[in-house]
């Protein structure tokens, strides 16, 4: 695996073909928790995706389309077309150096302007592959489950949001409950309305203090990453390896 770490010559050295661009985000978290915790997520996945795939692995970029929390002060918002725009550039840069595998992952579950993005740019060049890493059907919800965090309607902050920064950052945790229950009701509004009018504080979910040590959030959150991680890295180089060929080998027309 390299990163910018690593000179230009020891990157030409390695023969690596393939490229980890890992997406973060710079948005609200509630009154609790810090604004770069999407950053952090996608710096994980961009290391253990990276090592499983002998990969160049980006900096991680830390802004995103965080529309659904615009209002609250610190967040970062960068319009699809704007990301996609620069994503593509830089795609395109390295596509010159002769990589030809791109694994794009996203720390953030709201930047919905991927999916677009990866079938565009597999249909406008046609001797690369973008990916996303997330392959594994299923892989979140066993994550939950093996973290005993399942079963709760959280997407943003709550237990979920404070196990995953007590594992990742917990300098920057304020061990305060903070959140409320969101009703299933409001989920169909989550991408059309402001979650200022949705939630109580900017966390889609709850956190109450006593429940659990501050060991056991972290390790709640160590082991729902991990897992989810784990599972995603089953099969990922085969998976890289087999869009690749698929989508560069020629077809022959039967005459």
């Amino acid at each position: 695996m390299c990163n910018y770490t690593n000179t230009t010559l020891e990157i030409t050295a390695s023969g690596v073909d393939t490229v980890v661009i890992p997406i973060g985000a710079t948005e609200q978290f509630g009154p609790t928790l810090p604004m770069h915790l999407d950053t952090l997520i996608a710096e994980l996945y961009g290391k253990e995706y990276g090592k499983a795939l002998n990969a160049y692995v980006l900096p991680v970029l830390p802004f995103n389309t965080s529309e659904e929390h615009a209002t609250f002060k610190g967040t970062v918002t960068v319009s699809p077309a704007v990301i996609s725009a620069f994503v593509e550039d830089m795609i395109e840069n390295l596509r010159r150096q002769g990589f030809r595998k791109f694994v794009i992952a996203s720390g953030h579950g709201g930047s919905y302007w991927i999916g677009p993005f990866i079938k565009h740019m597999n249909f406008k060049y046609e001797d690369i592959v973008v990916v996303h890493p997330h392959h594994q059907q299923g892989a979140f919800e066993e994550a939950l489950k093996a973290a005993g965090l399942d079963g709760r309607n959280e997407m943003h902050g709550g237990l979920i949001g404070v196990c995953t920064a007590m594992f990742l950052c917990p300098e920057y945790v304020k061990l305060k409950s903070a959140g409320s229950p969101i009703p299933d009701e409001h989920n169909k509004f989550a991408d059309i309305v402001g979650w200022e009018k949705l939630t109580r504080d900017g966390n889609w979910g709850e956190f109450v203090t006593g429940t659990y040590t501050p060991e056991e959030l972290a390790e709640k959150g160590r082991t729902l990453w991990m897992t989810f991680i784990k599972k995603n890295c089953e099969g990922l180089k085969a998976f890289v390896e087999e869009a690749y060929r698929r989508k560069t080998e020629r077809i022959v027309m039967d005459s």
